[in-house]
């Protein structure tokens, strides 16, 4: 599985919405689940959501779980995180990265990870 890529962020004001992409290539794209974590300034990264590879199966941070979504288009081999009425605290790196299948939501329990795409809140 080749490394994931994210794309989406940007500058955003509170109550912005903003849909993050991750472009994974591989024809086994549709056996992975894939997760977004993020990294906050100074603070440990932490698990934001996932999808299985069963795209029903999707869970999500406590603090999150009323205003982003996570979807899958496996034609596309990509997975999207929308994100609604953002905070000032949702700024942060956000990473893509895959495991098999399941769920997971450790970072050590993924793979391959992207780079990270940046969102800040410039309220």
């Amino acid at each position: 599985q080749v490394r994931p890529v994210e794309s989406g962020g940007g500058l955003v004001q509170a109550g912005d919405s903003m849909r993050l992409s991750c472009a994974a290539s591989g024809r086994l794209f549709s056996t992975y689940a894939l997760g977004w974590f993020r990294q906050a300034p100074g603070k440990e990264r932490e698990f934001v959501a996932a999808i299985g590879s069963i795209a029903r199966d999707t869970d999500y941070e406590d603090s999150v779980r009323d205003r982003f979504t996570i979807s899958r288009d496996n034609v596309k081999n990509t997975v999207y995180l929308q994100m609604n009425d953002l905070k000032p605290e949702d700024t942060a790196v956000y990473y893509c990265a895959d495991r098999p299948r399941e769920i997971g939501y450790q970072d050590w329990e993924y793979n391959n990870w992207g780079q990270g795409t940046q969102v800040t809140d410039s309220s």
